[in-house]
């Protein structure tokens, strides 16, 4: 009997703000349902969370280390399937490593790891066991972004020459993390976050859509970064230019100090033929640019005339409004669609698996590693060690 699939959440407590987006999402298809977790290294904190979220007290763990040690002794029907992995960075490997070490399939934030070593490991360790492994990069999870890939794919554009990536946000713009805010206070210090602030948080989803809807690899960079808020140890500002495997230029530019931005990523793509425009802030939309023709604007919803994957990726009609809750929501839909055709060993093409993957997040640390080099080197450009 088909059965819905086990989650276990690391991190996710009762202050934390992308946990409780990752459950809402997981639960929006009455696909996954949540029934353990390690919510807080503080097993009290944890137990608060857990009697919260309505879970058995036997199934909330005071670590993670506990849980996957207890959760593999259950029968298979009553274990977790798989875990997702809400903490900060520093985190993010051991308890993924552990989770493949010892059966569980895994759904991880970004980035995936702090060093392009851990990644290496995690590739490695999803090679040899054969579990899923998905990386939530939402924003290539909108049903315009599969469009815009689409057309880029079709060759609507022609031969792509120029990207344009933007994530600008203004939340950082004064030393937050001294105010005992919690986002602010790990993202800014590297024990947790890692070697990198503002590239680490939103600039490799800048580098991710960029590369989902090109279809082409960012090879090289120069980059410019800077702390600009006194006292703070990783950059809030990042001005990068940007080469691709397949000849395309580009300039990527993530900054948290922008005052007055909200969440405002935006990506434009031109080819020889054509252009593409998509902004987050309003999803639903894609501006389509063809030589010598009126400039289109192509909706979500519109059933008939958009491709596969965008139709796929749309629940409600045209003129009803889809956010980042159901762009989060798709990724674990089609994570769990992916499951249940490896479980029932039926054919898992690259349709199905339309999410980041362990290889996406390996990109994401050889990104930031380039960045970082090149911010210190006199060097014009850095390549990416692929």
């Amino acid at each position: 009997m088909r059965r819905r699939l086990k989650m276990g959440m690391v991190g996710g407590g009762l202050s934390s703000f992308i946990g409780k987006v990752h459950r809402m999402a997981a639960a929006l298809d009455n696909e996954i349902e949540l029934v353990a977790g390690a919510f807080n290294a503080d097993a009290n904190l944890s137990q608060q969370a857990g009697e919260a979220y309505y879970l058995e007290s036997n199934r909330v763990y005071g670590s993670y280390v506990e849980m996957f040690e207890k959760e593999k002794q259950l029968p298979e029907d009553i274990r977790i399937d798989f875990v997702s992995i809400v903490t900060p960075n520093f985190l993010h490997y051991p308890i993924a490593k552990m989770a493949l070490e010892n059966g569980f399939h895994v759904v991880c934030e970004k980035p995936m790891t702090i060093s392009s070593e851990e990644a290496k490991s995690l590739v490695e360790l999803v090679k040899s066991t054969g579990l899923v492994f998905a990386l939530t990069h939402p924003y290539t999870a909108y049903p315009m972004v599969k469009q815009a890939k689409f057309i880029a794919e079709q060759g609507m554009l022609g031969d792509i020459r120029k990207v344009v990536v933007e994530y600008p946000q203004g939340w950082l713009t004064t030393a937050l993390e001294t105010t005992g805010n919690q986002q602010a206070t790990w993202r800014t210090d590297p024990k947790k976050s890692g070697k990198s602030g503002s590239i680490a948080d939103i600039g490799v989803h800048a580098q991710n859509l960029a590369e989902y809807i090109t279809g082409q690899n960012i090879t090289e960079v120069c980059a410019d970064i800077t702390n600009f808020v006194p006292g703070r140890l990783l950059e809030d500002d990042a001005n990068l230019l940007i080469h691709f495997d397949k000849g395309a230029k580009g300039v990527l530019y993530a900054s948290q100090i922008s005052v007055g931005e909200e969440n405002n990523l935006s990506i434009r793509v031109y080819g020889d033929k054509g252009g593409i425009e998509w902004h987050q802030q309003e999803p639903n939309s894609l501006i389509l640019r063809l030589l010598s023709k009126p400039m289109q604007i192509i909706r979500a919803g519109d059933n008939v005339n958009l491709c596969p994957q965008a139709i796929k990726n749309t629940r409600l009609p045209s003129g009803h409004p889809e956010g980042l809750i159901e762009a989060f929501a798709n990724i674990y839909r089609n994570f769990a669609e992916v499951l249940r055709f490896k479980n029932e060993g039926l054919h898992v093409d690259s349709h199905n698996f339309d999410f980041a993957s362990v290889y996406e997040g390996l990109k994401g640390m050889l990104f930031i590693d380039a960045v970082i080099e090149s911010s210190m080197s006199k060097e014009k450009w850095i390549k990416l060690k692929i």
